[in-house]
């Protein structure tokens, strides 16, 4: 039995069809993966299913359980059974667990809040989702793990039929994402349907029953689980077949462009400290070395303290083609020729409120201004460029880069960073939460750039891109540098035992 079907749905932008005339069904106790490249319709077709779009401005029927239903609001879907955890998650981190969950519902008697009653209904919920915390910490103390498990608390507490997630584990660790599984597993032998928005194919692979592909805004296919695999579902998504998923190319090192030794970072708060002990490691011109560790393990740190964009202190050695440098900001790094895409491109890469110009320009304002003054026809001259050099898919320079998808943001980060003539690129999760398509178009970019000369750090929790992109890789544990490959010695498992500490 069909619990949702959504038939025909068509939903307009000016200028933009962002889904024409797309068919999804969700069985009962199911879990239904929603698969497609940035810019394929799958968040504009949950905002149509969510009531965040109204009926009225998009065509096409919902039927919910065999009836045909029409919202005007997140409530309305709510009241039918249907709450949506979108990536970024709408918490109110000063409030308390217990008021999160209940926001908006309280139980009240004769208008006052029974608080008794609303700490004990939330201790439920917690253990539902397998959550040992108490209903009165405040979330801005949790970890993001725990936060993602009272987001689904609140959901299933309003009685959820249908519970959207979308891009549940991008800031998840492993062991965080096995707890997530197993409660998605605990929730489909109960009945609720799950809808899983995931570019990550295993787990996909690992938690679906069934598959729906949509591209352009367009259904392509659904496809029970069983009767498919990665390949398939990637080439669906992408529109053709993708033969090698990474672009190997053999890399011609040059001279050593950086040399870090006995480098060490204490922690900005705990000053007695230290996030990286003793490190040692160098750079050459015109090869990609990756960084592997577990959540934790110091690579981010090394990163942001490399950039001078660290807050606690370090010491040691730095030399940057043979000269000792000692870099305490971010402009002193970025005259020193470093150039970092960061971990969170949204908070830290970009200015989310700027037109993609300005966030293309602003890291090299030297090139476009005279005297302090802006020349907008050069601005206009170097944003052109780097969105036609990147294919970076946007109706105008003037387009607000919030408006943009995940990996076309990421695309605006990298012109940026390009645009400073970096010698030496790190790139932090440089891949996180982009379709296959995009990811594709960056290692092709970062195998060009390696080829002009530039030596590229790029940091990923994802084995199988630090082993099909790197040429030497370095393991990190518990903030010290464990061990080194060259990437035809490297495997995942010897990467895994050395960055959970083994020999």
């Amino acid at each position: 039995m069909h619990v949702l079907e959504m038939s025909d749905i068509t939903k307009e932008f000016p200028g933009v069809k962002a889904l024409d005339r797309v068919n999804f069904k969700v069985r009962k106790g199911e879990i239904h993966a929603l698969c497609g490249e940035n810019g394929a319709g799958k968040s504009t077709l949950m905002k149509v299913l969510s009531g965040l779009y109204p009926a009225g401005t998009y065509s096409g029927e919902i039927i919910i359980e065999g009836q045909s239903r029409q919202f005007q609001q997140i409530s309305d879907a709510e009241k039918a059974g249907i709450a949506i955890i979108h990536q970024e998650l709408a918490l109110v981190k000063e409030m308390t667990v217990g008021e999160n969950i209940f926001l908006g519902a309280e139980p009240c008697r004769h208008g006052v809040i029974q608080w008794d009653e609303l700490y004990h209904n939330a201790s439920v919920w917690l253990k539902k989702v397998g959550l040992n915390i108490s209903p009165n910490v405040k979330i801005g103390h949790l970890g993001i793990g725990q936060q993602q498990l009272v987001e689904i608390a609140k959901a299933l507490s309003k009685h959820t039929k249908i519970l959207i997630l979308d891009e549940p584990t991008a800031a998840l660790t492993e062991s965080e994402v096995s707890i997530l599984m197993g409660i998605l597993n605990q929730l489909r032998s109960e009945g609720v349907s799950c809808v899983y928005i995931s570019h990550k194919m295993p787990e996909v692979f690992a938690l679906a029953d069934s598959i729906t592909v949509l591209r352009d805004g367009r259904t392509i296919a659904t496809l029970d689980r069983e009767e498919t695999d990665d390949d398939k579902v990637v080439s669906l998504m992408v529109g053709r077949e993708l033969t090698e998923r990474y672009p190997r190319v053999d890399h011609i090192p040059g001279n050593t462009v950086l040399e870090v030794s006995h480098y060490n970072v204490w922690h900005p708060e705990k000053r007695n400290q230290r996030v990286l002990r003793d490190i040692h490691f160098t750079l050459r011109k015109g090869e990609i070395l990756g960084i592997a560790g577990l959540m934790g393990a110091g690579r981010t740190e090394l990163a942001s303290s490399l950039f001078g964009a660290y807050e606690g202190r370090s010491e040691g050695d730095v030399r940057i083609e043979g000269k000792a440098v000692r870099i305490r900001s971010v402009a002193e790094a970025i005259k020193a020729g470093i150039a970092l895409v960061t971990e969170d491109r949204k908070r830290q890469g970009l200015v989310m409120g700027m037109d993609v110009k300005r966030n293309t320009t602003m890291a090299a304002m030297g090139k476009v201004s005279k005297l302090g003054v802006i020349n907008e026809n050069e601005e206009i001259k170097w944003g052109r460029q780097y969105v036609q050099e990147l294919k970076t898919k946007t109706s105008s320079l003037e387009t607000l880069v919030g408006t943009l998808s995940g990996g076309n943001q990421q695309k605006v980060v990298l012109g940026k960073w390009l645009m400073s003539d970096p010698k030496i690129l790190i790139m932090d999760e440089p891949t996180r939460g982009i379709d296959v398509g995009a990811k594709y178009e960056i290692y092709n970019l970062m195998n060009r750039l390696v080829d002009q000369g530039v030596a590229i750090i790029m940091i990923s929790s994802e084995l199988p891109e630090v082993l099909g992109m790197s040429d030497r890789i370095m393991v990190m544990c518990e903030g010290e540098l464990v061990k080194e490959f060259h990437w035809r010695e490297a495997t995942q498992e010897n990467i895994m035992i050395a960055a959970a500490g083994g020999k």
